[in-house]
């Protein structure tokens, strides 16, 4: 892998680790399509990658991070304060993921081939169309009850199959519930930090640090591009939801499934 390589997708998964395109769509795609198969190399990169993105959303909110942290013992304890209940609301989203993650990780990995990503972008295009067109957008994260939340976290969990986009189910269904569009992106940037963190965590876990330190180089310029294109991708994303609908990204999913299918046919 060079450097260059290495910049490239590091800004690809910093841009589609957010919008509601899939990150994990646009890397396969990108290796697929350039050729880039790096061996080893890949799932160390990966992980470097994901800690760009989650610095970046922790740097972006951090004055939120910080009150839920600090609202932790308040939050086990029933208190009902803002911070306090998105917390315990954050950790129910969690739930579904974290046992996700864990037990089916080699079925996850099954499911990385352009063919499975033609339909899942399609669909997911299609699912953020009708939720837009559903309901009305009005309600905020702290009216959510614990089902819902839990749905939420089930939404996230579809998006551990390429193409669908963590960012792009949880607004979906959080959308379908009758959530303002920012406040179910704000949710989805909150509910991604344990996620991020424990895929992380996990792969570094099963890599070793001599694993992670064989690629010092490629790794630094995937976690810094990363980072800094994912903090601007969440500004963006945020500012543009609270006017837009998620019609935009529909289109661009149902674009790319369509030219990914036709490549699949004729290569």
């Amino acid at each position: 892998m060079t450097v260059i390589q290495a910049a490239v997708l590091g800004g690809v998964q910093g841009l589609t680790e957010f919008l509601p395109v899939s990150s994990s769509a646009h890397l396969i795609l990108a290796r697929y399509l350039f050729g880039w198969e790096w061996e080893s190399a890949e799932i160390t990169f990966d992980v470097a990658c994901h800690l760009g993105t989650l610095f970046s959303v922790l740097v972006y909110f951090q004055k939120d991070v910080v009150g839920l942290v600090a609202a932790v013992p308040g939050a086990f304890a029933g208190q009902d304060s803002v911070f306090a209940r998105t917390g315990r609301l954050i950790f129910v989203a969690t739930i579904p993921i974290a046992l996700t993650g864990w037990f089916f990780v080699e079925l996850v990995e099954r499911l990385r081939q352009p063919a499975i990503i033609v339909v899942t972008l399609a669909g997911g295009a299609l699912a953020m169309l009708v939720a837009e067109r559903a309901v009305s957008h009005r309600r905020v994260v702290a009216s959510l009850s614990v089902p819902e939340a839990a749905g939420l976290g089930c939404a996230q969990t579809l998006a551990l199959v390429p193409g669908v986009s963590r960012s792009g189910a949880i607004i979906t269904v959080a959308i379908l519930l009758g959530l303002k569009r920012e406040e179910a992106a704000r949710f989805t940037f909150l509910v991604g930090i344990p996620a991020i963190l424990g895929a992380t965590a996990r792969a570094s876990w099963t890599l070793g640090f001599s694993g992670m330190m064989e690629h010092g180089t490629i790794l630094l310029v995937g976690f810094v591009t990363s980072g800094l294109v994912g903090y601007l991708a969440v500004a963006g994303l945020l500012r543009y939801i609270a006017r837009n609908s998620l019609d935009l990204f529909a289109y661009y999913r149902l674009v790319v499934s369509a030219m990914l299918g036709v490549w699949l046919l004729v290569r």
